[in-house]
């Protein structure tokens, strides 16, 4: 059968839409977001965490830029300007885009390398966990369990870089992550910067998986998988938290969201695997297994066949990691390690807050303030996982992902510590099961800017070579040095830039699409 012509008017719909590009000029945000990231580069030079141990310390350019004021300022500016200006490029590229088709896909792999490639040669930024690494991946090699010792057992512990944190903290990480901590150290002798960069290529891999699974999901959700991507992997604050930090939550995310394609596809043994060895990296997916049970049960399920799906589903993963355990030798030690993050909070998690200000208004009554205040971090784990429960109990099975997302959300939300990267274990996964453009994506640039510039001014390695009397004067000094740049000039974003303060003031501009004739 012959299809039917187009109308007229339809006809004058498809070649106005012909006059559009589907990106606007990508170049002009690609090269803006590259500077960015280049200045990033340049600035943690200055400002990046080093082990004492590097050689790195020893040249003259590192020298001037870590032990003299001028060089120390100018590292704050470059890491403050850079990093916005890769929030600024991130957001003109989204608006340059007219379709969220394959020239989008294109434009956003090429911000994905050209972004991320500065931050693979940088020094680690905005966190120096990946000298934990190292240092429990030399306690292995050493012949110490690194579930029972913390990184104090080592000779010299202090010169391996990492937070003082880790000196008698317990390892919260699984077993497979502990085998690529020991190979890492094993081949690289302990070198510092090769170790970094071998840390960042595990990361990269982390990436390259939410570039390959993350507009598979979103397909499965009929959500456009390019502009998923977009606000996915193209995200400043998923680039500097998984590349620039050397965050091993790149290579976690990246597996679940590769399990869970898997499983919500019918190949579900494949995707409980996947998804154990996320968990074998950092154990918070667990959250995941119920809900791939309630994939695998199918959707018409009753309840005997959801227990019966949900015992499979943990029976498999548990024989899975009792088998990497009984291999390692370790166990299930880093069980011990999941209550360490909640013993600490910070100000603007809502937990957190309130828990603060109780225990303020407790210390002025002459209570124990911070009893009061652990009631409350407790009861926001409680609520945690009420809702949780609730999500896995209750609930549509076509939105299945979308409930295990809000379930994530609410473990991340209720604690008394959210760190940026737990913010990135979310985007993903909100990304592929639709994020509005509406209130929700600019909830989203927000919740980046705000991150971006608390990560700037939050960890920088300045305070032991500012010559002062007051150590902690220069680092309060240079840290608000870098909020106030990074803060100015997120406001000129939000209010003062006319090409993105819309995007924060007014309902975005619709997207063409072009009609299939």
């Amino acid at each position: 059968m012959t299809a039917p012509l187009p109308a007229a008017g339809e006809l004058a719909a498809v070649d106005t839409a012909a006059t559009v590009a589907d990106v606007d000029n990508p170049s002009s945000p690609l090269l803006a977001g590259f500077v960015g990231s280049m200045f990033m580069l340049i600035g943690s030079l200055g400002v990046g965490w080093l082990a004492p141990v590097s050689e790195l310390r020893r040249m003259p350019l590192f020298i001037w830029m870590r032990a003299e004021a001028g060089g120390v300022a100018l590292s704050i500016v470059l890491l403050a300007v850079g990093g916005m200006l890769l929030v600024r490029a991130w957001l003109r590229l989204g608006q340059r885009v007219h379709v969220w088709g394959e020239e989008a896909r294109k434009s956003t792999l090429m911000a994905v390398v050209a972004w991320g490639l500065p931050m693979m040669f940088s020094v680690p930024l905005f966190s120096r966990d990946v000298y934990a690494y190292i240092g429990q991946g030399r306690l292995m090699v050493e012949g110490f369990n690194p579930y029972e010792n913390g990184i104090s057992a080592l000779s010299n512990y202090f010169q391996l870089g990492a937070d003082k944190m880790w000196t008698e903290a317990p390892v919260p990480y699984g077993q497979l992550f502990l085998w690529i901590e020991q190979f890492i150290v094993w081949v690289t002798n302990v070198q510092p910067e090769t170790s970094v960069m071998l840390f960042r290529l595990v990361a990269v891999a982390g990436v390259v998986l939410c570039v390959v699974y993350v507009p598979k999901l979103a397909e499965l959700h009929g959500v456009n998988p390019h502009r998923a991507l977009w606000l996915t992997a193209a995200n400043p604050l998923f680039l500097t938290n998984f590349i620039a930090s050397v965050h091993n939550d790149a290579l976690m995310i990246g597996l679940a969201l590769a399990g869970l394609y898997y499983s919500a596809t019918r190949r579900v043994v494949r995707g409980i695997v996947l998804v154990t060895l996320s968990i074998a990296v950092k154990p918070i997916t667990i959250v995941f297994l119920p809900f791939i049970g309630l994939l695998w049960a199918g959707k018409n399920a009753g309840w005997l066949r959801k227990f019966a799906f949900w015992g499979l589903t943990a029976g498999l993963s548990l024989g899975i990691l009792v088998l990497m355990s009984l291999v390692n030798g370790f166990g299930f030690g880093w069980i011990n390690g999941l209550s360490a993050p909640g013993s600490i909070y910070i100000w603007y998690a809502p937990v957190g807050l309130i828990g603060m200000v109780v225990a303020s208004l407790g210390n002025s009554f002459g209570m124990d303030g911070w009893l009061l205040a652990d009631w409350v971090f407790d009861a926001g784990k409680l609520l945690a996982v009420g809702i949780v429960a609730w999500l896995i109990f209750r609930g549509e099975h076509d939105r299945l992902i979308r409930r295990l997302t809000l379930a994530f959300a609410a473990i991340v939300l209720l604690a008394p510590m959210i760190q940026s990267w737990y913010v990135v274990w979310l985007i993903p996964l909100f990304a592929v099961t639709g994020i509005r453009n509406d209130w929700q994506v600019k909830a989203l640039y927000f919740v980046v800017s705000f991150f971006m510039i608390y990560a700037i001014s939050d960890q920088l390695e300045v305070f032991p070579y500012l010559q002062t009397a007051d150590l902690g004067l220069a680092l309060a000094l240079a840290r608000v040095a870098a909020a106030v740049t990074g803060l100015l000039f997120g406001l000129y974003l939000i209010f003062w830039d006319p090409r993105t303060r819309s995007l924060f003031r007014k309902s975005p501009e619709p997207v063409v699409e072009r009609p299939v004739i």
